[in-house]
């Protein structure tokens, strides 16, 4: 399904949380959408799932608005950090009320997480484990196979073990049946391999928008004699410089071979720290 994002903008009591934002998703991917905390992440969500209006500029889905649009909102799902489900409702009433409204729900890839991730069917949601209440909207985001399924830090509670079984599962179910996915985590480490575009948003505005595998081959890390790394930094964008005893290491978006041929000491940037770098930066 075709995103398209136009001037979108969302203001909460003068405060600005989306600023004039525009992109497009063109093609099912998974998009990593980063950025630091109340950079617009999950008020941008929030307006494609359907649940708020923008203040101005808007979100089409294959050229609709998804407010207040049954028909498209059953194509969207959104799992969030917390309180995704009614508390009183049982396990197994929730994942019934879900396949209900999902055409494409997948009954036995909701059995088999449920079994996965131990979760007890005829148990209210509200006397469920943090962990617990987080596997059953990963289970709920994957079962649904919506064509845009969201997962907005969906993970709190879960160790390290079912967050990484989470992970495989979702690429084996991504792999069988493409969909955008949209996955915004402050856990980048854990997940960016997953990554196939990445969007930054710094203070609601669009940062970056990128490849992943383009950012993964065009940013760098150089270190040498600091004359030797400012004249290899000469005419690149330079994201962040450190100095240190005549010595300097800059991160940098530029070419890896050019950098090792000027006799550099050169590193990948992984995406973590490319985005820390990034929204760090003034003026970026």
């Amino acid at each position: 399904m075709r995103i398209e994002v136009k001037n979108l903008s969302k203001v909460y009591n003068q405060t600005a949380a989306l600023k004039d934002v525009s992109f497009s998703l063109t093609e099912p991917k998974i998009y990593g959408l980063l950025g630091r905390n109340g950079a617009g992440k999950t008020t941008f969500m929030e307006i494609l799932a359907g649940h708020i209006l923008a203040s101005s500029g808007e979100i089409l889905i294959n050229g609709d608005r998804p407010f207040d649009n049954r028909k498209l909102t059953e194509k969207i799902c959104l799992i969030k950090e917390g309180d995704n489900f009614n508390k009183d409702m049982k396990v197994k009433q929730i994942l019934r009320s879900y396949s209900l409204f999902y055409a494409t729900w997948d009954h036995q890839l909701a059995m088999d997480l449920i079994r996965e991730y131990n979760l007890p069917l005829h148990t209210k949601v509200k006397s469920l484990s943090k962990g617990m209440a987080s596997a059953l909207g990963i289970i709920v985001g994957l079962a649904c196979k919506a064509p845009v399924t969201i997962f907005d830090e969906p993970y709190i509670g879960l160790d390290a073990a079912a967050r990484k079984k989470f992970y495989e599962i979702l690429l084996e179910e991504y792999e069988k049946e493409k969909r955008t996915i949209i996955f915004s985590t402050h856990l980048i480490d854990e997940v960016s391999l997953l990554f196939e575009e990445v969007l930054i948003l710094q203070e609601g505005t669009l940062l970056l928008q990128e490849g992943a595998e383009t950012l993964r081959h065009n940013t760098c890390s150089v270190s040498g004699p600091i004359t030797e790394v400012e004249q290899f930094l000469e005419n690149k964008e330079v994201i962040k410089r450190d100095q240190l005893a005549g010595m300097m290491t800059a991160y940098v978006f530029g070419s890896k071979t050019e950098a090792k041929q000027a006799g550099l000491t050169v590193e990948g940037v992984p995406i973590q720290d490319l985005m820390i770098y990034l929204t760090e930066k003034k003026g970026a």
